[in-house]
């Protein structure tokens, strides 16, 4: 049976080879990317039957806007994979005064997933992009009152991202899954270039794996869990995101960071 799936960030990097590949077995692709001239390529690039979707994830109008577009589209959606992130960038301060990696690894696919949990199917899933790179929560500067350096920001955000899967699994018992993924360390993303300066691995071995947390059986029992394609398995996150005091902590600042974005 074919599926309506969003990849966010899906123009190029692991976003755009996981939709080659959802695409290439008759799903319906819904591409996110900033740039309409690269969406315009990534279709091409991705055939069979796509739609693009422009938005800003550094601004929550952009993210609403965003749901409010895939929802006058769609009756149904099956599938969510929050794959667009950032590690670098010339101005890491968003206009609304949050860190940019915040706002965009943990903010928007949390504000995202939960416009669209209304049409999400309830066999559907929710793919987060998680990483091997988690570091506890700074409170300060999940609300943008203390920056700290690219990577503390980054380790922070996947950390927050891995935190809210794991609760709004526990909120949505009956469906759909949530699960975050490592799609694998130091692949030859973008990302991975700009940030340790290196070619990286097989971009392959994230895609396969993001194909499968969206579609196969592997994960069909898997929500609230995380895998870490490292290690080939699902596995315990950093220990911080198993502190039920520090989890809920953080859940309550996503909320209220949110909250105050409108």
């Amino acid at each position: 049976m074919t599926k309506t799936i969003l990849i966010t960030g899906a123009t190029d990097g692991i976003g755009l080879l996981t939709a080659q590949k959802i695409a290439a077995e008759g799903h319906t692709v819904l591409l996110h990317g900033r740039s309409a001239e690269k969406l315009k390529a990534a279709a091409t690039q991705v055939g069979g039957t796509t739609e693009t979707y422009s938005a800003d994830l550094s601004k929550m109008d952009d993210v609403r806007k965003l749901a409010s577009d895939i929802r006058a589209n769609h009756s149904q959606l099956d599938v969510i994979i929050n794959n667009a992130g950032v590690l670098k960038a010339p101005n890491t301060v968003t206009a609304d005064g949050h860190d940019l990696r915040f706002m965009v690894n943990t903010f928007a696919p949390y504000a995202l997933t939960e416009a669209l949990m209304p049409i999400l199917a309830k066999d559907g899933r929710v793919v987060n992009l998680s990483s091997a790179a988690q570091a506890p929560v700074d409170l300060e500067a999940l609300h943008g009152r203390r920056f700290v350096d690219d990577m503390a920001a980054y380790a922070q955000s996947k950390l927050a991202i891995t935190i809210w899967s794991r609760e709004m699994a526990a909120q949505h018992s009956d469906g759909p899954i949530i699960v975050a993924v490592n799609p694998g360390s130091l692949l030859a993303s973008k990302m991975v270039k700009e940030g340790f300066g290196v070619a990286g691995s097989d971009l392959s071995v994230g895609a396969n794996i993001l194909r499968e947390a969206a579609l196969g059986a592997s994960f069909a029992d898997a929500s609230g869990k995380y895998f870490d394609n490292d290690s080939k398995r699902f596995a315990s996150p950093h220990s911080a995101a198993m502190d039920a005091g520090h989890a809920a902590d953080v859940m309550r600042g996503i909320n209220e960071a949110i909250a105050k974005l409108g």
